[in-house]
C-alpha cells in the first residue's frame, strides 16, 4: 500500500513550483501576508456565494410553483437542474485552466452567477429554468478550480483551509435558507425579487476577488497538459462516488425537507428556519470535519461518525414527533456539513499535486453531481406517484448505504494512480 505521505511517484510540477514560489525582491513580508490575507477573504466570500441560489429556492418553493402551476414533478427538475449543471460543466474547469489563469475563470463565474440568478425572474417559466442552468454551470465551474487553488497556495494548510471553504458554502446557504423568506415578505410577497437578492453578494464577491488577478507571476499558466489514468483507478472512483452521493442527500434536502415539513403541518416560514437551523450547524463540522478526518491513519472513522449523524438527523426530522424536529435537523445538519467536508477533503488528500488534484476535482465534482442532480427528481417523482414521504425515506436509505460502501473505500490511506503529461 502506498503510504499518502510517501507517494511512489513525484508531484506533479505545479505543485513543485507552489512550494518553491519564487518571491519579488521588491515585495515586502508585509505586503505578501497582506497579499494572502486577501486571497483567504476572497476565497471565503467566493464560497459563500456557491449555496445562495439553491437554497434560496427551496425556501420558497411553494410560492414559486404556486405562482407559475408547477407540478411536483417540475418543482424537482428545477431543484435538480442546477445540480445537473455541477456534472456537465465541471469537467470543463480543468480545461479552462489549461488555458487562462484560474483567478480569471473564478472572477467570469462570478459575474456569470451573477446574471443567472438575476435573469431567471424574468420571462416565466422558460426564464427560471434558464437562469438556473446558467447558476448551476458558472458554480460548477468555481467549484472545481477552489481545491486546487487551495492546494496551490496553502500546501502546508490543506485541512484548514478545506474547513473554511466548506464552511462558506454552509454559511451562503445558511443565509439564503433563512433570510430568502422573510425578504419576500419585504417586497409584498414577491418571489421574484426574493431570488433576484443574491446576485448582489455575488457582485461583492467578484469585486473583492478583483484584485488576485494582479499576481500574473505567481498564478501564471504551467503550459498545456492532460492527467492520463484517472478513470481507470478505483479508488478515484470511489472518492466520485462519495461525493455524489453524499451530495445527493444535501441536495434532497435543500430542495425537500421545507416542502416535506410544510405537508406535516409545519408553517413555512418555521419549515424555512429549521432547514437554515440545520444548514446553520453545518458550520461547525464543515470547518472540523477535516482536522478531525486528517487526524487519524486514515478518514474511514470520520465517514461514518458523519453519515451515521447524517441518517439519523434525516430520519428524526421526517418521523419524529413535529416539536422534536429542530433537534433531529440540527443533528441532520452536524452530519452533512461533516459529510460535505469530508468529501472536500478527500479530494485534496487523495491527489498528489495541484493538476491532479484539478483533474480530480472536475471528475469527482463534474460526475459526482451529475449523479447527485437524480435525488432531488427522484423525490419529486415518487411523490408525484405515491402522493406521500415514505418511498422518498427509501431512496435516502438506499444513497446512505451506497455513501457508505463508496467512503469506505474512498477514505483509504492511498493517492490515485494517475500521471501527468505535458502537450506539444
Amino acid at each position: 500500500m502506498k503510504n499518502q505521505m510517501t507517494p511512489s511517484y513525484p508531484p506533479d510540477s505545479a505543485a513543485s513550483a507552489s512550494a518553491t514560489e519564487t518571491i519579488p525582491v521588491n515585495e515586502s513580508v508585509a505586503a505578501i501576508r497582506r497579499r494572502r490575507i486577501l486571497l483567504v477573504f476572497a476565497l471565503f466570500l467566493v464560497g459563500i456565494n456557491l449555496r445562495p441560489a439553491i437554497s434560496s429556492v427551496a425556501a420558497i418553493l411553494e410560492a414559486i410553483r404556486a405562482a407559475n402551476g408547477m407540478s411536483s414533478t417540475l418543482a424537482g427538475v428545477l431543484t435538480t437542474l442546477p445540480v445537473l449543471c455541477f456534472g456537465v460543466f465541471a469537467p470543463l474547469a480543468p480545461r479552462l485552466t489549461s488555458r487562462f489563469i484560474p483567478e480569471h475563470v473564478v472572477l467570469y463565474g462570478l459575474l456569470l452567477l451573477a446574471l443567472g440568478i438575476g435573469g431567471r425572474v424574468f420571462g416565466g417559466i422558460p426564464g427560471l429554468f434558464a437562469g438556473t442552468a446558467l447558476v448551476g454551470a458558472s458554480i460548477g465551474v468555481v467549484m472545481v478550480l477552489l481545491p486546487g487553488i487551495i492546494k496551490r497556495d496553502f500546501p502546508h494548510r490543506l485541512g484548514l483551509m478545506t474547513g473554511l471553504y466548506t464552511m462558506a458554502l454552509c454559511l451562503g446557504a445558511a443565509l439564503a435558507a433563512g433570510a430568502t423568506v422573510p425578504i419576500q415578505h419585504a417586497v409584498r410577497n414577491d418571489w421574484r425579487y426574493a431570488l433576484a437578492f443574491w446576485a448582489l453578494p455575488a457582485l461583492l464577491a467578484a469585486w473583492i476577488w478583483w484584485p488576485q488577478l494582479r499576481h500574473p507571476a505567481r498564478h501564471g499558466r504551467q503550459g498545456g497538459h492532460v492527467v492520463r489514468g484517472l478513470y481507470s483507478s478505483v479508488l478515484a472512483w470511489q472518492v466520485t462516488l462519495f461525493m455524489g452521493l453524499q451530495s445527493s442527500l444535501a441536495y434532497c434536502v435543500f430542495g425537500w425537507l421545507p416542502t416535506i415539513l410544510i405537508d406535516r403541518g409545519m408553517s413555512p416560514l418555521d419549515a424555512g428556519l429549521v432547514l437554515s437551523l440545520s444548514i446553520t450547524l453545518q458550520l461547525l463540522t464543515a470547518l472540523g470535519g477535516p482536522w478531525l478526518a486528517t487526524r487519524g491513519k486514515d478518514q474511514r472513522s470520520a465517514i461514518i461518525t458523519m453519515l451515521g449523524m447524517t441518517m439519523v438527523g434525516l430520519f428524526g426530522a421526517l418521523y419524529a414527533p413535529l416539536g422534536s424536529v429542530w433537534w433531529w435537523a440540527a443533528l441532520l445538519g452536524l452530519g452533512q456539513g461533516g459529510t460535505f467536508s469530508t468529501a472536500l477533503t478527500l479530494i485534496v488528500l487523495r491527489a498528489p499535486g495541484v493538476q491532479v488534484t484539478a483533474a480530480l476535482s472536475g471528475m469527482a465534482q463534474g460526475i459526482g453531481y451529475a449523479l447527485a442532480a437524480l435525488g432531488p427528481l427522484a423525490v419529486g417523482l415518487l411523490h408525484d406517484a405515491s402522493h406521500g414521504w415514505n418511498s422518498s425515506a427509501l431512496l435516502f436509505g438506499a444513497i446512505f448505504l451506497g455513501a457508505l460502501v463508496s467512503g469506505l473505500g474512498a477514505g483509504r490511506n492511498l493517492y490515485v494512480e494517475a500521471r501527468v503529461e505535458r502537450l506539444g
